[in-house]
């Protein structure tokens, strides 16, 4: 029985000491940033229902990129998510009855450590109009992800 378990531990021990993969090095979270463009959206952005939002950040890491997700849903709560000090004038709390639900994945091109993201989202006519939250998940090749959250409003 100690035979095993020795067996055991030196495996552990091993397994543990032979790790030179990317993995291992690459050990910080990815950069969203709005520096040298004009950021679309930012906080307080205000939308308009059947038009077409544009989106435009740019995206760093220092080993290489993965993908992005964005999300935008209603805030007719007033929860937060804590990723701004930017305080936006909030309408009443209300029920939703037709709020917006986006979420959509992007791949990033393998092999790049930055990429400059544009794209164009519809906004349909018939949600609710009121606060929102519109929310950027990057997430760079190994896993690291960074969160950006910010106010927006439809109407």
């Amino acid at each position: 029985m100690k035979h095993y378990l020795a067996i055991t531990m030196l495996l552990c021990v091993l397994g543990a000491c032979g790790g030179d993969d990317e993995a291992s090095k690459d050990m910080s979270y990815p950069v969203i940033s709005d520096e040298g463009i004009e950021a679309v959206p930012s906080d307080c952005y205000i939308l308009k229902r059947g038009e077409v939002m544009p989106f435009h950040y740019v995206f760093t890491d220092d080993t290489e990129l993965g993908s992005f997700n964005i999300e935008i849903h209603n805030n007719f709560d007033h929860h937060t998510h804590g990723t701004s000090s930017v305080e936006c004038p909030m309408e009443e709390e209300k029920a939703a009855v037709n709020a917006w639900v986006f979420n959509q994945d992007y791949e990033i091109p393998s092999g790049l450590r930055t990429y400059d993201a544009q794209i164009e989202i519809p906004i349909p006519d018939d949600v609710d109009p009121g606060d929102y939250h519109f929310m950027i998940r990057l997430t760079d090749h190994v896993g690291w992800q960074q969160l950006r959250a910010m106010a927006v409003k439809i109407q």
